[in-house]
């Protein structure tokens, strides 16, 4: 297997699959350049599945992101691939920047494992945030995607890519695989990359079947993230977004954690010169401590 140093990152991350027919598992990750972890959980995990030789269902394909991103150690090149997932980029097959290449050579990639040859189809997309979190699953509510995410144990934000066009996960969804994007810690934690390799082989035991006590050294990744994870799995509505255009100046306050409670009037950051107080009693949710993106913060509720 091909392994990423500091400067190449492969396409395909690896391959793997079981004797016999069963779902495909899709997972990618590095599609912003500035978070690495989720490629070299991918790796790791490879590593384990081709020493340990288990038997599942279907095939496990992981693909890296952005790839000249990744190797430049920044969010994007010229615009955020996670953004670019249009029906007007992939119909027409635009190619005018680095991201609308990188996004058709990630479809490429997927076409090389037909539908037909599959059960079903399951996508898990890898990322990190700027902001200390817990990990949890960014879920788009069609077809099947609430109910997969519910399967694991983290927390669940609901709504996210119904406000914010062209993420990979809401192309993934359009063309019927069912699947959830995983936010797994804060871009440099040691806790990001361990959830990431949990979260991927809990996905391969949900999708494929894995019997975990059949992998080597089983990974303690799992348990961390499964027994020591506090407080319990919530759900989460989105109630706002907080939207910036480029050129824009924005400044969020410091010390604000991931589905940290907020309170009405509460000072939340600074745009444009104007302060941006809360409307609402809820949780602050991806609140931006790095100057690249589109999104300053949201506000989330909890579900009933």
């Amino acid at each position: 297997m091909e392994h990423s140093t500091k400067n190449t990152f492969p396409r395909i991350l690896g391959t793997y699959s079981g004797p016999k027919k069963g779902p495909l598992l899709f997972i990618t990750a590095g599609i912003h350049g500035n978070e690495p972890s989720g490629v070299y959980a991918l790796q790791k995990v490879f590593d384990a599945l081709y020493l340990s030789k288990p038997a599942l269902s279907g095939t496990v394909v992981g693909v890296t992101g952005n790839r000249k991103a990744l190797e430049k150690g920044v969010r994007y090149i010229d615009e955020d691939l996670n953004r670019a997932w249009t029906e007007e980029n992939i119909e027409n097959k635009l190619k005018e920047s680095n991201e609308q290449k990188e996004m058709h050579e990630i479809i490429e990639v997927l076409e090389s494992f037909p539908e037909t040859e599959y059960t079903r189809r399951y996508f898990m997309d890898c990322h990190t945030i700027s902001a200390n979190t817990l990990p949890f699953i960014s879920v788009q509510e069609v077809g099947n995607n609430d109910t997969w995410a519910h399967y694991f144990p983290i927390h669940i934000v609901r709504g996210f890519s119904d406000l914010v066009y062209g993420c990979i996960d809401h192309y993934l969804s359009r063309i019927g695989i069912t699947g959830f994007v995983l936010e797994a810690g804060q871009h440099e934690s040691e806790a990001a990359m361990c959830n990431q390799e949990g979260m991927i082989w809990l996905a391969i035991q949900e999708a494929c079947g894995l019997d975990m006590h059949h992998i080597m050294n089983y990974p303690e990744c799992i348990d961390k993230l499964t027994k020591n994870l506090k407080p319990p799995r919530k759900t989460f509505d989105i109630a706002y977004r907080h939207k910036l255009e480029k050129g824009d100046s924005f400044t969020m306050q410091p010390g604000f954690e991931n589905f940290q409670k907020i309170k009405k009037d509460q000072l939340l950051a600074v745009h444009n010169g104007k302060e941006i107080r809360s409307q609402w009693d809820a949780f602050i949710y991806m609140p931006l401590y790095q100057e690249q993106g589109n999104d300053g913060f949201f506000v989330v509720t909890e579900a009933e």
